[in-house]
């Protein structure tokens, strides 16, 4: 193991290997990745937020956002590629809806870790 200089009473090589062990895999590391850079679009994160209260189609989710339909489009395809959303189809409509549980926690983690920052802002 090479020095790095920093005073710890911990033994560095036990340290470091326990931590390596935690490390994902390259494989992991690029889908999470790639999940963080689909929800890093306002557009598509208002959609999500929209259909983290309802399943709507894509007419609905226009309407709420005013855009058009096809910019909403072109952003479910986004989320759907990276399975945040599912569909459910009804005849010649399809619906949009959060793909899992897990999808909610995300946007509940992001919104509480935010109103918790600005909260923080507030106090200083």
């Amino acid at each position: 193991m090479k020095y790095c200089g920093c005073q710890s009473n911990q033994n560095k090589e036990d340290l470091t290997r326990e931590v390596k062990t935690h490390v994902p895999n390259p494989k992991q590391m690029e889908d999470v990745s790639s999940l963080f850079k689909a929800l890093s679009d306002k557009t598509r994160i208002r959609i999500l937020f929209a259909l983290k209260k309802h399943e709507l189609c894509v007419c609905d989710i226009s309407t709420v956002l005013e855009m058009t339909q096809s910019a909403i489009s072109h952003q479910l395809k986004i989320l759907r590629d990276h399975d945040l959303v599912r569909t459910r189809r009804e005849g010649k409509s399809i619906y949009y809806q959060l793909a899992d549980e897990h999808i909610h926690l995300i946007f509940n983690q992001a919104f509480d870790h935010v109103s918790e920052d600005s909260h923080h802002e507030e106090n200083l």
